[in-house]
């Protein structure tokens, strides 16, 4: 049942969505609904809002000042029952009345009998039924929703095309998951090993530099120094050769690495 509205003029002053107040009804909890309450001409327009059950709704705000071509928005809440009503069935009725004020009045300036049909002014009402809803019956709704969306080809469509976008997303991740871990496998870099090598190498040749420049006369012979880093120089390159040797049986090999003899 739609929402009747009579007024004295023709059009209707205020329109209402939805046009019935729906609640979904559960013991002892509380349940609201919202309603949009448009002012459709260029007055400011002053509403109220009354029930036949004061006792079970709260409604903020029951009475206001619409600007020309505005809105608010009506919170009507249902306070929680302790009972079912017979068959779910509600005989509850809303009332809303409108009609014009004067430009810029606050809502306690309103006059007393802006809502009184016997002032001679222009007074509109609209009536608003109650309809209680079950959880149960919401989720059959939305079953019933869903098979009709599945009867549409063009929303199947659409679904199976969004299905299809995922899946290949997924796939495209995992290819660049597994990119990433070849890449790291096959760069390992510099081993603890080579690097005390390097090192080593680096020691020993500045000892050698140090002998070979010192002019010392206290410094043994040449001759002397030559064999020192001869023996030195034959054991670092054993050394390397076992190092790099080792490295390569355990797969750290620095990429590129080449040994020379002389």
């Amino acid at each position: 049942m739609a929402a009747a509205a009579t007024s004295a003029g023709g059009n209707q002053m205020i329109s209402i969505h939805p046009d019935e107040l729906k609640f979904l009804f559960e013991l002892e909890k509380q349940s609201y609904c919202d309603l949009k309450v448009a002012n459709n001409t260029e007055h400011h327009v002053a509403f109220k809002v009354k029930t036949t059950s004061p006792k079970k709704y709260f409604v903020r705000p029951n009475t206001g000042v619409i600007q020309p071509w505005d809105s608010c928005v009506v919170r009507v809440t249902l306070q929680g029952q302790r009972e079912y009503p017979p068959d779910m069935q509600c005989k509850d009725k809303f009332l809303l009345q409108s009609a014009v004020v004067a430009p810029h009045i606050d809502v306690d300036e309103l006059p007393p009998d802006t809502f009184n049909k016997d002032n001679g002014k222009p007074l509109e009402e609209i009536k608003l039924r109650v309809v209680y809803t079950t959880a149960a019956s919401t989720e059959e709704n939305s079953e019933v929703t869903s098979q009709n969306l599945d009867k549409n080809p063009a929303l199947q469509q659409l679904r199976n095309e969004r299905d299809a976008a995922v899946r290949q997303t997924q796939q495209l991740q995992q290819e660049l998951d597994l990119l990433r871990r070849r890449n790291r496998s096959s760069d390992p870099g510099f081993t603890f090993k080579f690097a005390v090598i390097v090192g080593i190498i680096g020691i020993v040749v500045g000892l050698i530099l140090k002998f070979t420049f010192s002019s010392s006369p206290a410094d043994p012979p040449l001759s002397l120094v030559d064999g020192i880093a001869s023996s030195v120089a034959d054991g670092v390159a054993s050394s390397v050769a076992d190092g790099i040797a080792s490295s390569v049986s355990d797969g750290s090999a620095p990429p590129h690495a080449d040994v020379a003899a002389s």
